[in-house]
C-alpha cells in the first residue's frame, strides 16, 4: 500500500503520487469527516483504498479501518466498423464493429437505418464480439448500417454502407 494523503495532528499532507495534485479532503472539519475527493479520475486510478484511523489514547483492540474498491468507468472510444466479404448477390458478409477502449467492456448493437429500419438479433447479430452475420444478400439489403458501442459510461457510433 502506498499513502496519498494524511491528517495528523492537524496538519494535512498530500504525498508524492499521480494523484498529488488530484487528491483533497472533502470537508474543511477533519474532526467528524474524512472523505476524500479525486479529481479528474483516470482510469489507473482503479483498485483498493484503505482508510486508517488512530485515535489518540484509545487502547481497545478494535482496527479502525475501512476498505473500499474504486472501479473508474470508461466511455467507449469511437469504433471502428469493417465489411469482410464480397457483397454479391446470393453471398454472405460480416460486418465488424470495436472499440479500443471501454470499461466495462462496450455491448455492440447493430441497425440498418436507410433506405428503411432494421434492428437485428442473436444468432445474427452478437453483441459482445461486435459483428452482424448478412446471409443470401439480396438488392433490398443495400444501405447504411449503424453500429453502436455502448457501456454504462457512455457510446458512441460507426456506420458502414453496404452496396449489394
Amino acid at each position: 500500500p502506498v499513502q496519498i494523503l494524511a491528517y495528523l495532528g492537524g496538519v494535512v499532507k498530500v504525498e508524492e503520487t499521480d494523484l498529488k495534485r488530484r487528491v483533497g479532503f472533502l470537508y474543511r472539519n477533519l474532526a467528524y469527516n474524512i472523505s476524500v475527493l479525486i479529481n479528474a479520475t483516470r482510469e489507473q486510478d482503479s483498485g483498493q483504498y484503505m482508510c486508517t484511523v488512530n485515535v489518540v489514547n484509545d487502547t481497545s483492540m478494535v482496527k479502525n479501518v475501512g476498505v473500499i474498491n474504486l472501479t473508474v468507468l470508461v466511455p467507449p472510444a469511437v469504433p471502428t466498423c469493417q465489411l469482410h466479404g464480397n457483397p454479391t448477390v446470393g453471398a454472405n458478409v460480416t460486418l465488424s464493429c470495436s472499440s479500443k477502449k471501454g470499461k466495462p467492456s462496450p455491448m455492440y448493437r447493430w441497425q440498418r437505418t436507410d433506405p428503411r429500419l432494421e434492428v437485428f438479433f442473436p444468432p445474427a447479430q452478437d453483441e459482445t464480439r461486435g459483428t452482424l452475420k448478412l446471409t443470401n444478400l439480396s438488392l433490398e439489403m443495400s444501405g447504411v448500417y449503424l453500429c453502436r458501442a455502448e457501456n454504462r459510461a457512455g457510446s458512441e457510433n460507426c456506420s458502414i454502407v453496404l452496396e449489394v
